[in-house]
């Protein structure tokens, strides 16, 4: 099936109230894990990668994979960079062939984020793809790095994002402790912009409840990494501990623990679905 884009993905998701999965990967593995599980559930899916494998030729080389992957499958697949540092990076992701990219300026003052996203847009756009941005931080995630329902308008109207990513809560990794997740905010956002798909990052951990709220309430893309990742490390250190220093050619080594990332990624398909 077709690469697509997420404005492809997400204006359906977003007007049934609905997510859909954005998974990182950082191998033929973890890919793999990611397809298995939208095609049994028979769901579209994001595959992202990670902004600092694109410091090296990392993420070129992988977009080959991913792309020949997502051709092959039987749901529509985009390919995202994931947390955009700088323009450099998105102008490498659309040059592989990544079909959207984010420029996170979230860390940046208010002007300088409108400024730089605005930029990764444009270019995003004259290739044919989406763009992502981030208002208020996530990866603080407390009161005062909270997305403000004025500025998420204003970021929203100038940059010409076709996605948003904002601040209600959650954090990126696994929490410390429970998340407060500011339901109302995200409502008064989503109200303020009904046609924009929002963002929710740091998903990993996150009380699925919540999740169902937020889903509710305009968010359309839910980024899952940690979570899913720690799937992939802690089911491949369990089936090295069964070989008990024996030999396994790999390919059948790997079989379990894709299986394994493919059950991860299916539960959370399914239910932000809705299903």
């Amino acid at each position: 099936m077709a690469l697509v884009t997420l404005k492809e993905l997400l204006l359906p998701a977003r007007r049934e109230k609905r997510a859909v999965g954005a998974f990182n990967v950082a191998n033929y593995e973890t890919a793999l894990g990611v397809l298995h599980a939208a095609e049994g559930e028979k769901s579209p899916v994001i595959i992202q990668v990670y902004d600092r494998l694109f410091a090296s030729c990392k993420a070129a080389d992988l977009c080959g994979m991913l792309e020949r992957l997502a051709r092959r499958a039987s749901v529509p697949v985009a390919l995202h960079l994931d947390h955009g540092s700088c323009l450099e990076h998105v102008a490498v992701a659309l040059k592989a062939g990544y079909t959207s990219v984010m420029l996170d300026g979230s860390k940046l003052a208010f002007e300088e984020n409108v400024k730089i996203t605005k930029l990764a847009a444009d270019l995003a756009h004259a290739a044919g793809c989406t763009a992502e941005g981030e208002i208020g931080h996530v990866a603080q995630g407390d009161e005062g790095a909270l997305t403000r329902v004025h500025e998420a308008v204003e970021f929203a109207r100038t940059t010409g994002v076709d996605a948003m990513a904002i601040s209600i809560g959650t954090v990126h990794g696994y929490y410390r402790e429970e998340p407060m997740i500011d339901v109302v905010r995200c409502a008064e956002i989503a109200n303020a912009l009904p046609e924009l798909p929002l963002v929710l990052h740091g998903g990993s951990g996150t009380p699925l409840e919540k999740v169902r709220a937020v889903i509710e309430n305009g968010i359309a893309k839910v980024n899952i990494a940690t979570e899913y990742m720690d799937t992939y490390l802690k089911s491949s250190y369990a089936e090295l501990k069964k070989l008990d220093g024996k030999f396994l050619p790999t390919d059948k080594f790997y079989d379990p623990v894709v299986d394994a990332c493919a059950a991860h990624a299916a539960r959370l398909i399914r239910f932000f679905a809705g299903k």
